[in-house]
């Protein structure tokens, strides 16, 4: 797929205090997540957290972008869900990413922009929603592979089977489901890990980072697919 005909993509990008490729503190995004991108046939673009009323005003930044991706980083502050930090886990809370997730997130699925998120991306997107996080995990899915069963909308995730290998890397997870999300997907031990959001577009979210083996393990890059194809329907 030529790139002026590929859906573009908008990925919130993260803060980095320090990166070897600059002298100073950094915007970052994972290249696996821009790869798992383009190898679906979207192109990645990279947006920042921006203070003040332009930078939440997504009706004029995400003019001309045809999907929205909520990637992971950091714990979000657990102000944001109407609690105090309880633990010592929780770490490098951003205030400012936090306002941007949060408004990108709810102004997408508003405005009918098909959605995809990941890991903090659901976490967020279910605090923008009204829920709730655990705010560390008794066993943090760190470095973890584990299956998942989808118990619904498996066709829609662009998945030829309800179960897969999951890539996991996370200490914290849904606690309180926010009204507007469906739970359609756990783990072995019932963490939540997959989610249908009521939105008139395609919006689902992952607990796992389908990025992390998207170029071998085909069921991961078919849901990134599955994304970019959605995206390309709003063009």
């Amino acid at each position: 797929m030529s790139s002026a005909h590929r859906p573009r993509i908008a990925l919130l990008a993260r803060f980095a205090e320090s990166t070897s490729a600059t002298r100073y503190a950094a915007i970052v995004t994972a290249r696996r997540l821009a790869d798992a991108v383009w190898a679906a046939g979207g192109e990645p673009l990279t947006m920042i957290a921006a203070a003040g009323p332009a930078g939440t005003d997504w009706a004029e930044r995400l003019r001309g972008i045809d999907g929205v991706l909520m990637p992971g980083g950091a714990d979000i502050n657990p102000t944001a869900y109407g609690q105090q930090i309880s633990s010592e886990h929780v770490y490098d809370v951003d205030d400012l990413a936090d306002e941007a997730d949060i408004s990108m997130v709810r102004y997408a699925l508003s405005a009918g922009i098909p959605v995809l998120a990941i890991c903090r991306g659901l976490q967020i997107t279910n605090v923008a929603l009204g829920g709730t996080l655990v705010q560390h995990m008794d066993a943090p899915h760190q470095h973890h592979v584990a299956p998942v069963t989808i118990d619904k909308y498996v066709d829609e995730l662009g998945l030829s089977s309800a179960t897969l290998e999951a890539s996991c890397y996370h200490h914290q997870m849904i606690d309180q489901v926010a009204p507007g999300l469906e739970v359609i997907g756990r783990s072995a031990e019932g963490y939540v890990e997959a989610v249908k959001m009521d939105a008139p577009a395609w919006a689902f979210g992952v607990q796992w980072h389908p990025e992390d083996n998207y170029d071998s393990n085909a069921p991961q890059l078919d849901l990134f697919r599955r994304f970019v194809a959605e995206a390309a329907k709003t063009r």
